[in-house]
């Protein structure tokens, strides 16, 4: 909105054209990511991680995904943490919210010898998918 006004002649600061929406009941439309699209009912595992049972690290590992809203769509990075130690064994970010990138971080992650005894995630079709438990 900024812009625009700037163009047609009319200068007028970022937080005054914020305030200015609020008062009106205005806000920005924009295309919002779904991080989180379950997977089918049977590859679905209840939680086994309780955070206060951990007494050292590999016991159990965690991965999620995020996303950072670009100009144009967004970038999706995943990450794996060891819980206990809160070390971060790997990362891999992409511009599709698709299950390889988070293949490729859980190789990334396995592929230095270390094995947890529980890996934790949520219920995303990226690692409900049988690729992804295939690998586990």
């Amino acid at each position: 909105m900024v812009g625009y006004l700037a163009r047609e002649g009319i200068p007028i600061s970022r937080d005054r054209v914020r305030i200015l929406m609020r008062c009106m009941g205005l806000r920005a439309i924009y295309q919002k990511p779904r991080t989180t699209i379950p997977g089918t009912p049977s590859e679905r595992f209840s939680r086994l991680v309780d955070l206060d049972q951990l007494t050292g690290v590999d016991q159990a590992w965690a991965t999620d995904s995020t996303y950072i809203p670009l100009q144009k769509g967004f970038l999706y990075l995943v990450a794996i943490v060891d819980l206990f130690s809160r070390h971060v064994f790997s990362w891999k970010d992409s511009n599709s919210l698709d299950t390889e990138f988070c293949l490729e971080a859980l190789e990334m992650a396995l592929g230095g010898g270390r094995r947890p005894e529980v890996f934790h995630y949520d219920q995303g079709c990226r690692f409900t998918s049988s690729a992804f438990v295939a690998k586990l």
